[in-house]
């Protein structure tokens, strides 16, 4: 084999193989679909959770954090509508090279709907619309539970779960959704019963019902992984799989912060202890500062990089 030369580096292909493979490139179009996506997470998940939290702490919360709970998964179902909307003008715009005009153009919005993302807007516009049931008494529960689901369900109808085995990742994906909304819905009405130790045996029966939640998440959450990326050159050589580590080490991080509310903060608040309230609401801010972060870098993973470098 003739040797090659060159002044200055050299490149071989070993090492260019080594490179991070996987990240589109970034602009307007690419950014604004990142932060679209990220607060239609955002809404979905706090539509989903505020459910959740009414139906399983239906007993055991009082009147006014219910009410409150129930606002709040009304509110983020209207946003999360509007957001649908707004992202379905932004991928006509972003795949028709017409740039904003093809937000508004009829030929590209019907590309859109037949596309998948079409079908989990149907599913996402369906379960959000329902879910405003919870204001409803009595049967409005349960329309709202139905309506949680088939929010869950349209994220497996887009992305990186369409690949094979379709129904294996389908399933990690609701069962990780859901635990994630029953988490996420519950920090604002716990943030306000922690004002005071009338909360704290709220807080208690919800740290008994997260340690199943936290399994389920965590169970669903390494399948995701390993599926989507099939192999720790996937984990560690891709955009994909690095955003993934990444965003294992946040949800780690707030794991052991929850882990601190429920074996030292709330025993605290339950007794009295003096700044215990306020500690354990701070704690429960920086837990919603960090789900911010989190969400946005689910969106950045999910938008400008591919498993595998794929």
């Amino acid at each position: 084999m003739t040797a090659i030369r060159c002044k200055g580096t050299c490149y071989s292909p070993s090492r260019r193989d080594r490179r991070v493979t996987g990240l589109a490139s970034l602009d307007a179009f690419a950014v604004a679909s990142v932060l679209f996506k990220a607060s239609g997470y955002g809404a979905a998940l706090l539509a989903m959770g505020g459910v959740l939290f009414v139906v399983a702490f239906a007993v055991r919360a009082d009147p006014a954090t219910l009410t409150f709970a129930r606002r709040i998964a009304v509110a983020a179902a209207l946003i999360g509508l509007a957001v649908l909307a707004a992202r379905f003008g932004l991928r006509a715009a972003r795949i028709s090279g017409m740039r904003w005009d093809g937000a508004i153009d009829p030929t590209m919005l019907g590309v859109v709907w037949q596309s998948p993302l079409g079908t989990a807007a149907l599913f996402r516009g369906l379960g959000e619309g329902a879910i405003l049931a919870i204001l409803i008494p009595g049967v409005g529960r349960v329309i709202a539970l139905g309506g949680a689901v088939l929010v869950a369900l349209s994220y497996t109808q887009i992305g990186h779960t369409l690949g094979d085995p379709r129904w294996l990742l389908g399933t990690l994906l609701t069962v990780h959704l859901v635990a994630v909304a029953f988490w996420v819905g519950a920090l604002a009405p716990l943030h306000r019963v922690a004002a005071t130790p009338a909360g704290a045996p709220l807080l208690h029966a919800f740290g008994i019902a997260a340690t199943g939640a936290v399994g389920l998440l965590a169970v669903a959450g390494v399948g995701l992984a390993w599926f989507l990326t099939g192999s720790l050159s996937g984990l560690f050589g891709t955009a994909y799989g690095i955003g993934l580590l990444a965003k294992v080490a946040l949800v780690t991080g707030l794991l052991g912060l929850a882990a601190l509310n429920k074996w030292r903060l709330v025993p605290d608040l339950r007794q009295g202890t003096p700044g215990a309230a306020a500690k354990l609401r701070r704690s429960i801010m920086i837990e919603g500062v960090g789900v911010i972060v989190i969400l946005v870098l689910t969106a950045a993973i999910t938008t400008v990089t591919t498993p595998s470098g794929g």
